[in-house]
């Protein structure tokens, strides 16, 4: 495999998450923005982790940033083998929450860190349980939290649904810092000291 060392440091980020873009900066990564347009409902696979490292690795060849390191990411929530992704109404956030709400679920966020022709594709997943909540707190939660660009319409970092989790905290939130903060430091791009 060629060395992925050779390339710059220059970094972009292919997705607008306020989210992912909060995880790198506190890593102390300097990086672009450059959002990737893909159709995601294109895009499919033989199960969620597998989906989840498609979607990120489309996004990261979508975008087009010379010398740069690209990376790309994609979370899902997924209950007994249903995938549950962005809402995107309200009416759909809360039939999501319903069906997760006092059950325990998987997170996967796939990424992928291209550099030049090379890529760096991983999976990661993390166990979330959501408190019991009644039909009107659920209508109120999605009402204040507009969680639409959510998958699995929550949010684990406004504290406000979770019961509890396993793994990667930072994975729920939609990029794992761990894993990326190895994988950015084994081919050159940081000193990997977070």
């Amino acid at each position: 495999m060629t060395d992925m060392k050779r390339f710059s440091k220059r970094v972009v980020l292919a997705s607008a998450s306020p989210r992912r873009r909060e995880i790198l900066t506190d890593m102390g990564v300097e990086f672009e923005i450059l959002p990737s347009d893909i159709d995601e409902s294109r895009i499919s696979a033989a199960n969620p982790r597998m989906l989840t490292k498609r979607l990120a690795a489309a996004k990261a060849d979508a975008v087009v940033a010379d010398g740069a390191t690209v990376i790309g990411a994609d979370t899902v929530v997924v209950l007994h083998g249903r995938v549950y992704g962005k809402p995107h109404t309200s009416e759909n956030a809360v039939r999501m929450l319903g069906e997760l709400c006092g059950r325990w679920h998987t997170v996967y966020t796939g990424v992928c860190v291209k550099c030049g022709d090379e890529k760096v594709i991983f999976s990661v997943r993390s166990r979330v349980k959501l408190k019991a909540l009644r039909k009107d707190e659920i209508v109120r939660y999605v009402a204040d939290a507009n969680p639409l660009d959510k998958a699995g319409a929550y949010g684990i970092q406004d504290g406000r649904v979770v019961e509890k989790y396993r793994g990667s905290y930072t994975n729920i939130v939609g990029l794992p810092k761990e894993k990326l903060a190895s994988t950015l430091a084994r081919i050159g791009v940081t000193n990997g000291s977070y």
